[in-house]
């Protein structure tokens, strides 16, 4: 089965995603699945597509209690009418617990582990008086998390159990997602003030 090229994947988010901060995400998650792929010997491509992807159903169809057209219900049909890899439709079902989709690849448990955590960070970033990324650490982001309130419509629990079923400590999680998410500051408008 085709996967797309990163370039396709991009004008297709653009084209169904208009919401800012909802492209920012994708971008987001992209890098950390890259980030994930090089450090587990994966196929690079395949993850960060997969991240780039995952949620380009979610703004036009975002009720997930739709059962044929609700989030990721729609980019799963034209994922597969599209030939993409099972791999990929298979991890984007599994990102969404509502779909009750078992993670069985570590592709689909990376994108699950990914999806909230960097919601969380950026969150981090952007009560920073410089608005940068690359000023927050991991101690930053463990400060805000005892906050529930901070960020409170992320899902800590899900980001504990992809952590989890990685197989890998919370907090150096936490730091290879961040680490990610700063490679990529510009494109995520999270570089803050000119330096």
């Amino acid at each position: 089965m085709a996967l797309p090229t990163r370039e396709e994947a991009w004008q297709l988010v653009q084209e169904w995603i208009q919401s800012p901060n909802l492209r920012k995400h994708a971008l987001a998650v992209e890098a950390a699945m890259r980030a994930y792929a090089r450090r587990f010997g994966e196929d690079e491509e395949l993850w960060g597509i997969t991240g780039l992807v995952h949620d380009l159903d979610y703004e036009r169809y975002p009720d997930m209690s739709d059962e044929e057209h609700g989030h990721p219900r729609t980019a799963l049909r034209l994922f597969r009418e599209w030939g993409w890899p099972e791999e990929l439709i298979d991890a984007v079902a599994g990102h969404a617990p509502h779909m009750g989709v078992p993670r069985t690849t570590l592709l689909a448990k990376t994108l699950f582990a990914v999806d909230e955590l960097t919601g969380l960070i950026t969150a981090v970033a952007l009560v920073r008086p410089s608005k940068d990324i690359r000023d927050v650490k991991v101690k930053s982001v463990k400060k805000k998390w005892k906050d529930k309130s901070f960020a409170a419509g992320v899902n800590r629990a899900d980001i504990e159990l992809g952590a989890r079923e990685l197989g890998i400590d919370l907090w150096e999680h936490v730091g290879i997602v961040l680490d990610a998410m700063k490679s990529i500051a510009e494109d995520l408008g999270l570089a803050g003030h000119p330096r």
